[in-house]
């Protein structure tokens, strides 16, 4: 009895899933080791890949758009700032032989570098559309999720505007067993300004913020190993917009509000030293 009363107590503690803290965040010093500042004229392919893997099948969590690659209706540098836009239109199988059916198209950037422990920031003005789902968020490039890890930056759905989520994901915690880590904060401009969205990653612990104050702290402090901390190698960042989900398409979508437009002035990445 005592053992199953450990082991019960010890599992109401690994389920806990509200990390919220205040705390002051600092930008590193000095100049970042990966930063893209989009001034150029397109996407830079050095930088960035589109994916597109899954849009035959669909994408993850019933999400319904099509991630289109390199197609400037869905992301495009515009005033020295990538603008990745969801579009509400069905597309030509003859002329994307990979759409499979979808009614919405958008973008998803991931970075070619794989990036590690360090300062991450991202200035965005995000979409806030029903039925819309931005992120900025990491993942490893291999793996199987949910063991290999998942860091959520910034998450928002559009049916619950101005909430930013930012949340850690693990073979432990996870949204499909409901002990996923994380907490938010409520930015009631997230959508009409730009904000800076905030990581610093280290091998004992994971901040998230907004405008250099923290929302979310995690430590590295809970048995489990590998299933409890995975974040020990580096992921790459992705930048996209979704539409409708499980978790975005909660209230339904608002086809009147599209197209839908996430606008990212810059990406900067610090390593820690």
């Amino acid at each position: 009895m005592l053992t199953m009363l450990l082991l019960a107590a010890q599992t109401a503690g690994l389920g806990a899933n509200n990390h919220s803290v205040d705390l002051p965040l600092r930008v590193p010093a000095g100049a970042p080791a990966f930063a893209d500042e989009f001034t150029g004229r397109k996407v830079d392919a050095s930088k960035w890949r589109f994916d597109t893997a899954r849009n035959a099948a669909g994408w993850h969590n019933n999400e319904r758009q099509y991630y289109s690659a390199a197609r400037p209706e869905n992301a495009r540098i515009e005033g020295g700032a990538v603008v990745i836009e969801a579009r509400r239109e069905r597309l030509s199988k003859a002329r994307f032989p990979d759409w499979g059916g979808q009614a919405y198209s958008s973008a998803r950037l991931v970075s070619r570098k794989a990036l590690g422990y360090g300062f991450y920031e991202v200035r965005a003005k995000l979409p806030c559309g029903r039925g819309i789902w931005p992120a900025i968020w990491l993942l490893p490039s291999a793996g199987k999720w949910p063991d290999a890890g998942e860091i959520d930056i910034m998450e928002m759905v559009g049916w619950d505007p101005n909430v930013i989520h930012g949340t850690l994901h693990s073979g432990a915690f996870n949204h499909a067993k409901g002990t996923q880590r994380g907490a938010q904060k409520r930015v009631p401009t997230s959508c009409s300004a730009f904000h800076r969205y905030q990581l610093d990653w280290r091998p004992d612990s994971m901040t998230i913020g907004v405008d250099d104050r923290a929302f979310f702290r995690v430590l590295n402090d809970q048995p489990g190993g590998a299933a409890a901390w995975p974040f020990t190698r580096p992921y790459q960042l992705i930048l996209n917009v979704a539409v409708g989900g499980d978790w975005g398409g909660q209230k339904g979508i608002d086809n009147s509000a599209f197209p839908q437009r996430m606008t990212v002035d810059y990406v900067r990445h610090w390593p820690s030293r």
